[in-house]
């Protein structure tokens, strides 16, 4: 049974009568599955004060964090009882008097992380949202601040590149592969990506070509290809999301002196460093999280330069939204299944749709 610390359907205090609206919300009060722990409850929020912002969230991915998050397995800890969600795109429906960045009827998103997007209604502080331009979609708008911007910054900030030259990656079909083919072709850079063999491979590999990829090797193809000796450059830059022997196998390929970045382990399964890629070949290992740049990086020219050129790219059809379906608020349990065990063709994201609540 749902703790008396939230408040769920038919269940408001008498107090909040002052309250202007009533949100719908996906809260948790303890660690746990998704499916069991998180609930559906209706909160009233108050008028917006001083620099909060009250914002109508119009829609809410699931990402792979958000559902660690909930686990408590991720390094986050939110402080219960939580509201679940770190991305999302609303409008902006009141102000309060010391906000001067936005007004209503402004689109924005939220750009700091443990906000709580899981909601149809939310305030945030000023500081905390970011406007976006009126040529970028509601769903490319709700899916950047993590997956693009983590490809974003991998491509940035660890090995130099240069048109020609060759990153490869696996997990290729993952919503951050996605986004590194299509910021690699957006560089002229040779995208090769790597993922397991299933039944509809011909049609994954078209897919992710088309966004941007120069070649997609299952798991088993890249042991024997004579892709970098025949057509393309040794990558500089191995981008590693699953661990295990898929990591180990990107290290055969990294050209000298080149770097593997790790932002995920979906095999969990360590990352192996072999004394031959460490000492013959000099190849340095990195990490990389997203939370932890953001924190550092918050109000730098550095942050604001990259979210100018991927609302440029997006502005010019050069950087799309994962493939993606638009699940309604009230089916949110099946989203959260669906996206805590999807095995399908693409890395598909689950988006709540809190436009109609």
């Amino acid at each position: 049974m749902l703790s008396q610390s939230i408040k769920c359907i038919g269940n408001l205090t008498n107090k909040a009568r002052h309250m202007s609206v009533v949100a719908s919300k996906l809260k948790y009060d303890k660690y746990g599955e998704p499916v069991d722990v998180v609930k559906l409850c209706k909160e009233e929020v108050s008028d917006p004060v001083n620099n909060e912002v009250l914002v109508k969230i119009l829609v809410s991915p699931i990402n792979p964090a958000d559902i660690n998050t909930i686990q408590g397995k991720y390094p986050v800890k939110p402080k219960f009882p939580a509201v679940g969600g770190n991305e999302g795109a609303g409008e902006v429906i009141s102000v309060g008097p010391k906000v001067t960045k936005v007004k209503k009827g402004d689109i924005i998103i939220p750009v700091a992380t443990g906000l709580g997007t899981w909601a149809s209604y939310a305030k945030f502080t000023e500081e905390n949202i970011l406007k976006i331009p009126g040529n970028v979609g509601i769903v490319e708008a709700a899916t950047i601040t993590v997956n693009p911007c983590t490809a974003y910054r991998m491509l940035k900030d660890f090995v130099p590149l240069a048109e020609g030259d060759t990153v490869i990656q696996n997990g290729a079909n993952s919503a951050v592969g996605q986004a590194v083919h299509q910021l690699c072709k957006a560089m002229n850079i040779n995208s090769v990506g790597i993922v397991r063999d299933r039944a509809d491979i011909e049609d994954l590999r078209k897919h992710l070509c088309c966004l941007g990829a120069t070649a997609i090797l299952t798991e088993e193809e890249i042991r024997t290809s004579t892709i970098f000796k025949d057509r393309l450059k040794k990558p500089k830059l191995a981008l590693n999301c699953v661990g295990g022997k898929s990591a180990t196998e990107l290290t055969r390929h990294i050209d000298s002196k080149g770097t593997l970045v790790t932002y995920g382990g979906m095999s969990r399964e360590p990352v192996t460093a072999s004394t031959a890629a460490l000492i013959f070949k000099d190849i340095s290992f990195k990490g990389f999280w997203m939370t932890r740049w953001t924190k550092e990086n918050f109000n730098t020219e550095e942050r604001a330069t990259m979210f100018k050129d991927l609302f440029n790219l997006i502005s010019e059809g050069k950087l799309k939204a994962p493939i993606h379906e638009l699940v309604p608020i009230e089916n949110y349990k099946d989203a959260l299944d669906s996206a805590l065990n999807f095995k399908g063709f693409t890395g598909k994201k689950y988006i709540l749709d809190f436009s109609k609540s």
